[in-house]
């Protein structure tokens, strides 16, 4: 089977202690210590007023690492294809749509519903770059971020059949309130980023390539020197791609083993740029 290699071209990241990707370089280069702050989330600055009032964490989690990525590949998100992954979308928008339904008033404003459904964030992209290019949001659990790579990854190659334009990966999660947090102990939001190139560019970072015959691995995930970085990757899934991101820093040649099934993780390997 051949094996499908694409260019990693943009980064985005934002989490609890980490403002953008160039923060996280520094702590998982070990330069900087990750820090277990509060997620500071923006208003997303691309929206037309009226959206911009109504949206949640999602929206700005997803539009923050976004665009982060797109403008560090010198690229117009308008043409992008995306990918949107995320193990169980706005946790605060259900937990009011919750609250809402088991009071006396069960009727749910229309804001709310449109934003508790799961390609919310997908649409919101395309009403801030104008995009009309095919979106896809997925979701499978705790292995949502590998789930995402591994399509991203095929839609790469699968459009540089026809032409060779990039595709961009949003991953994202975000905390709920009590008492959905007792159930899904998700503690802070996060998001990642990235912009995959099926081919090479001056903007390019590092190449993964996925062997469709062992690209399921019995193996432990590849785990973070830093503690904090660590414990953000264990306990929220969409922080499942830093090490990916740790390769990047390091640009050294290897596997890279991210969590993703019960009894197999994604193994990729990377090729420094």
């Amino acid at each position: 089977m051949t094996a499908l290699s694409v260019f990693i071209n943009g980064v985005g990241l934002l989490g609890p202690g980490i403002a953008d990707w160039a923060q996280g370089q520094e702590q998982l280069a070990g330069r900087a210590p990750g820090q277990w702050l509060k997620t500071v989330l923006a208003a997303p600055a691309h929206l037309p007023p009226a959206e911009r009032r109504r949206a949640g964490a999602v929206i700005r989690v997803s539009q923050a690492v976004g665009f982060e990525a797109v403008a560090a590949a010198g690229i117009a998100p308008q043409g992008l294809v995306s990918v949107f992954t995320s193990s169980g979308g706005d946790g605060v928008n259900c937990h009011e749509i919750c609250s809402q339904l088991a009071s006396d008033d069960r009727l749910i404003s229309p804001t709310r519903f449109h934003n508790s459904v799961h390609n919310a964030a997908s649409g919101y992209w395309g009403i801030a770059t104008g995009a009309m290019a095919a979106s896809t949001a997925l979701c499978a659990f705790d292995g949502s971020f590998a789930a995402g790579l591994v399509e991203a990854i095929t839609q790469t190659v699968t459009q540089a059949v026809v032409q060779a334009e990039p595709v961009l990966l949003v991953a994202f999660d975000t905390d709920y309130p009590e008492p959905l947090r007792t159930c899904r102990p998700v503690p802070d939001t996060f998001g990642l980023a990235l912009v995959l190139s099926p081919v090479r560019t001056a903007h390019s970072l590092g190449q993964i390539t996925l062997h469709p015959a062992s690209y399921l691995s019995p193996g432990p995930a590849d785990v973070l020197v830093d503690a904090v970085l660590e414990a953000q990757r264990q306990r929220i899934p969409a922080a499942r791609g830093l090490p990916l991101l740790a390769a990047l820093v390091r640009q050294q040649a290897g596997m890279v083993r991210l969590d993703y099934l019960d009894d197999a993780r994604l193994e990729l390997e990377f090729t420094p740029c």
